[in-house]
């Protein structure tokens, strides 16, 4: 079991910087920062993009692997983002991981003033960009012409570090979206249902869940060990972080359900992920016991 940690993009680097610094230390095994352009409330107050601060993260740590969670379409363009995805994996010496994700409705969809998509389309797109992605990353010039991605000799001279390119860690609940976490994902990534009543009604529909991207897996013909499986612990009505004994619980029951790794947020002093930083620092001891 490996055990990662969010760190929202929402704090100055004079702040942030201690916590990328502790969460290589605490011995978690990847962190990872929301790539959006705002998210949800917190729109209304600071945010910073995730690039420069995954930048800023591989140069104080070491070891612990950086990942964006997630990247999407609503606003990446997969010819400048494999640009930013290069110099990233060069940059932190082949540590960057990519969760990835078709995006969804909200800020970040409507900012742009773009029209709003239906969920059939944003899948379709979301298809397209891994694609295209994915191509841009393994070979040195792409000439593409999509539905709604194009590129004319796109260049990604030296490449990766990691080669052929940075793990996919795909993002999917829905049939479409699985199928494209099977195609193309190193790993796949749930959430779990967004709303639940119990923490008990959401444990199992994240066994529902598991157990339909195990039968994808099996459909398109890929070993069920061939890509790690992500659950993001903090849709559940019970925060991770909200003590020891809640968070040891739920890294428990992911392992038994057969999840690879676990996500969870870094406490924040209100709103979204409330909680205290002394209960993480105990978590953090406990991490050798938690992975075994």
């Amino acid at each position: 079991m490996r055990i990662g940690i969010v760190i929202l993009p929402d704090q100055r680097w004079t702040v942030a910087s201690r916590r990328w610094r502790l969460a290589d230390e605490y011995g978690f095994d990847h962190a990872w920062t929301y790539d959006h352009l705002g998210w949800r409330d917190l729109i209304a107050g600071p945010w910073f993009d995730s690039v420069p601060t995954l930048t800023a993260a591989a140069l104080v740590t070491s070891r612990i692997r950086l990942g964006t969670y997630v990247a999407t379409p609503n606003f990446r363009h997969p010819v400048h983002f494999a640009r930013q995805v290069t110099a990233l994996d060069d940059i932190s010496a082949g540590r960057i991981v990519l969760g990835l994700g078709a995006g969804g409705t909200g800020f970040d969809s409507a900012v742009l003033g773009q029209p709003e998509l239906t969920p059939r389309a944003r899948v379709d797109r979301f298809a397209e960009f891994l694609e295209l992605l994915d191509t841009i990353l393994r070979q040195p010039s792409t000439t593409w012409s999509g539905e709604w991605f194009s590129a004319v000799d796109a260049r990604s001279t030296p490449g990766p570090v990691q080669q052929p390119r940075p793990p996919f860690v795909v993002a999917a609940n829905g049939p479409r979206a699985l199928r494209l976490a099977a195609r193309h994902g190193d790993g796949w990534v749930t959430t779990g249902p967004q709303q639940a009543d119990t923490a008990e009604l959401w444990w199992k529909e994240v066994t529902v869940l598991r157990d339909r991207f195990t039968a994808t897996l099996e459909a398109a013909g890929r070993p069920l060990d061939s890509v790690d499986r992500y659950l993001n612990l903090d849709t559940s009505p019970i925060f991770s972080m909200s003590s020891v004994e809640a968070f040891t619980d739920a890294v428990g029951r992911a392992r038994e359900l057969g999840f690879t790794d676990v996500i969870a947020h870094w406490p924040r002093e209100s709103s979204w992920y409330a909680g205290d930083e002394k209960v993480l620092e105990a978590v953090a001891a406990e991490l050798p016991r938690l992975r075994l």
